[in-house]
């Protein structure tokens, strides 16, 4: 099976976080983050069912944030 990951950069480690089901995962470099997340999914998957429902769907989402001059 294929799965959507996002990955942000938090100091100096990676998240991967799985897009489709609830699993997340970290390493110092993309690649690794990545690597961890596909063996957690792995690890996820030997106790759980696969997915078997629709793939989530993926939205870009704007919001106003408050500026520093605004802050008291």
């Amino acid at each position: 099976m294929r799965f959507l990951a996002a990955l942000t950069q938090e100091g100096k480690w990676w998240v991967a976080r799985c897009l489709d089901v609830e699993v997340t995962s970290q390493g110092q470099t993309i690649e690794e983050a990545l690597a961890n997340l596909k063996e957690a999914l792995e690890l996820y998957f030997e106790d759980s069912p696969s997915p078997t429902g629709p793939a989530p769907m993926i939205a870009s989402l704007g919001v106003s944030l408050p500026t520093l001059e605004n802050q008291p």
